[in-house]
């Protein structure tokens, strides 16, 4: 999980989606250490824990977004960070027998989860993506854009792959805007959350898994500075849809001609 020479706090063009954690790290070494430990010690907890707490309703929110987001029939699909597949799950049931889906992840243990007939997997960061240029026509991240190193450096990638009128769609959990349901969020991913996952989970780590995510959302950059960087990486249309106050669905555009971009 070495990041690429273009990624690091001593380059002025990187965008970390937050400032560091110093509970659970202290350099970048450390962070991408730290990462690959916990996602792959709890990998095999992730699907339950993750279908308890979103009652059911997270494969229904993902296909709806990846639908909003232009996704097709017959698509060529590239899913950074497909940790289990949650997300790559829904898109093959829009893409169908015609569709290719390739799913990209530093995490061998969550990969080992993957169980999608047809599926690519290859292991990679996303701010140097194993793709060729120009080589699909999509390409989703869900809920993981907290946990990369350069959020910039990720979407010049994105940019990179997609063909020209590819689209790209970005699922995460954005801190909600007034203190009281910022405070109420906090408490349950903080208290509840890891409490279901010491219950339901098989592994040691997994609560700690459950609280270092609200302690990324509650750091990460806001809205519109990731669709800043969406457009500054060259995409056109870039939008954000929120549901519920709480979940960011960004779209966007890789222009047909690059006099399009704005």
């Amino acid at each position: 999980m070495t990041p690429s020479p273009s990624v690091g706090p001593g380059n002025p063009d990187t965008l970390p989606p937050h400032a560091p954690l110093p509970l659970y790290y202290k350099t970048e070494a450390e962070h991408q250490a730290f990462l690959l430990r916990i996602f792959d010690s709890t990998a095999a907890d992730y699907d339950r824990i993750e279908s308890v707490l979103a009652f059911g309703t997270g494969p229904s929110y993902r296909r709806a977004a990846l639908q909003q987001a232009g996704l097709s029939a017959g698509m060529q699909v590239l899913d950074v960070g497909i940790g289990t597949g949650l997300v790559a799950r829904e898109a093959l049931k829009l893409i169908g027998s015609m569709g290719h889906l390739v799913g990209v992840d530093p995490s061998a243990g969550m990969m080992s989860q993957v169980k999608l007939p047809g599926v690519e997997l290859v292991r990679g960061v996303a701010e140097a993506l194993p793709r060729p240029d120009a080589s699909c026509d999509f390409v989703s991240m869900g809920y993981a854009m907290r946990h990369i190193s350069d959020v910039a450096a990720a979407f010049g990638e994105f940019h990179r792959v997609l063909r020209p009128g590819g689209r790209v769609a970005v699922l995460e959990i954005t801190k909600p805007e007034g203190r009281v349901a910022t405070a109420l969020l906090k408490g349950y991913m903080r208290a509840v959350v890891p409490l279901i996952a010491r219950v339901v989970g098989r592994q040691r780590n997994t609560s700690e898994l459950w609280r270092y995510y609200w302690d990324t959302i509650e750091a990460c950059i806001p809205p519109q500075r990731v669709m800043q960087a969406l457009a500054a990486a060259g995409f056109r249309d870039v939008r954000r849809h929120a549901s519920l106050g709480v979940f960011s669905s960004y779209t966007a555009i890789k222009p047909e001609h690059p006099a399009e971009a704005s």
